[in-house]
């Protein structure tokens, strides 16, 4: 099995870990693992090296950017490697920013988008560019006809995620390919379209006709942290966001990170070539934690969409993310005694969990402050098993019934 897991029975000391944060990162495939020594030992030259040794490194990464292209319906030269999904996501909005502020200084995105958007859009702003944030219903489904709305002569870059990363629910970039390219062809404008993809990527086709930047991110899907993919279409130009040494055709500057790179290429390969099963694995482990919960307690929120489906062209909710409020609790409390359990859940993003306040995702939703106090992310991979989940809905019950009856929300 992918994981080592000692079955539940605590009168033998035994006791199962099941690890469902895979939205803030996954355990790297044994696979991908076995591959970094072997680089590490064998393929150490610098790929900017012109001699045999060099040349070796070149060549695998070579081997993994036709990967990246192949898994996105691009060309090799339209991929570029990042150290990850924020780095790229960053390239695109500072490197988009400055290339066509003279087309216009309008940006337009969402107001649930990761983080390492949100932030971007903050220092443009400070730049002089007006972003425009567009609100969500709900479900978290982005409204369009406020998106509609929104965009203008001055508009050079939407960019909205496609699955989001708190509450799962996948957005419809095929209509926002529609809009931006109805509106390019009837105003003679030239606006661009970039998707954060770092929690559909390797779980749904992104393959989708009319985007032009997309970011994806390696330990999401069962890689190494710290490497990512950048596609840009062809012909679109902006400086590099990191400058020296002029790799990766002088976007990307610094030496390539080798051994993340080539295991970023396996982890793609095996997800890509597995994607159906694997989303149904997902499928089948959520939708079941999910009727546990409603059947053995009461005073729920669900707060991801019910329904889960990789189609994208329904609004649907990632097979991969469930979001519950369990009102009167807290979310970080059930988190920590669900951890004494061996039981590894999140209260949202990882990237933002360390600092204080509400998330945004689930404030912009229009949820209460006791219903995003009491919010969990259950997050899955294809290795979860429905034993796992009886275990959870077990010790989940056991929390959640103990703490209301202490009356902890205060």
């Amino acid at each position: 099995m992918f994981y080592k897991i000692d079955y539940a029975n605590q009168n033998k000391g035994e006791v199962m870990i099941v690890y469902l944060d895979n939205s803030a990162t996954t355990r790297q495939y044994d696979k991908v693992s076995d591959e970094m020594l072997k680089i590490m030992k064998e393929n150490y030259g610098n790929p900017s090296s012109l001699h045999s040794i060099g040349l070796n490194a070149e060549k695998l990464i070579r081997g993994a950017r036709k990967i990246l292209a192949n898994s996105l319906g691009a060309k090799e030269e339209e991929v570029y490697f990042t150290s990850g999904g924020t780095e790229s996501d960053n390239t695109v909005l500072q490197g988009i920013a400055d290339a066509r502020k003279r087309s216009g200084k309008k940006i337009i995105t969402s107001k649930v988008e990761h983080p390492a958007v949100l932030e971007a859009c903050k220092r443009l702003v400070e730049q002089g560019f007006e972003v425009e944030y567009i609100g969500v219903d709900k479900n978290c489904n982005l409204n369009i006809e406020e998106l509609k709305s929104k965009i203008s002569s001055d508009t050079i870059l939407i960019s909205i995620m496609a699955v989001n990363n708190e509450n799962g629910t996948i957005e419809p970039l095929r209509d926002i390919v529609q809009i931006k390219n109805d509106f390019n062809k009837n105003n003679g404008t030239d606006i661009l379209f970039h998707t954060d993809a770092v929690q559909s990527f390797g779980k749904m086709n992104m393959n989708i006709p009319g985007i032009d930047l997309i970011s994806t991110s390696g330990h999401k899907i069962h890689g190494p942290k710290g490497v990512g993919g950048l596609y840009i279409r062809n012909h679109i130009t902006m400086p590099a966001f990191i400058v020296g040494g002029g790799q990766e055709k002088h976007m990307r500057s610094g030496t390539e990170n080798v051994p993340a790179i080539v295991r970023f290429g396996v982890a793609i390969d095996m997800a890509i070539n597995d994607i159906q099963n694997r989303a149904e694995k997902m499928t089948n482990t959520r939708n079941y934690l999910l009727n546990g919960l409603k059947t053995e307690l009461s005073d729920l929120k669900i707060n991801s969409i019910e329904t889960s489906s990789t189609n994208g062209k329904e609004r649907f909710c990632a097979p991969s993310i469930l979001n519950v409020s369990f009102l009167g609790t807290r979310g970080e409390v059930i988190l920590h005694t669900l951890e004494q359990d061996n039981i590894f859940v999140s209260t949202g993003s990882a990237c933002a969990s360390n600092k204080k306040g509400q998330s945004h995702v689930l404030k912009a939703m229009g949820l209460t402050n006791e219903e995003i106090e009491g919010a969990i992310r259950f997050s899955f991979n294809e290795f979860n098993t429905i034993e796992e989940m009886d275990y959870v809905l077990e010790k989940v019950k056991i929390a959640v019934t103990k703490f209301r009856r202490l009356g902890s929300f205060r």
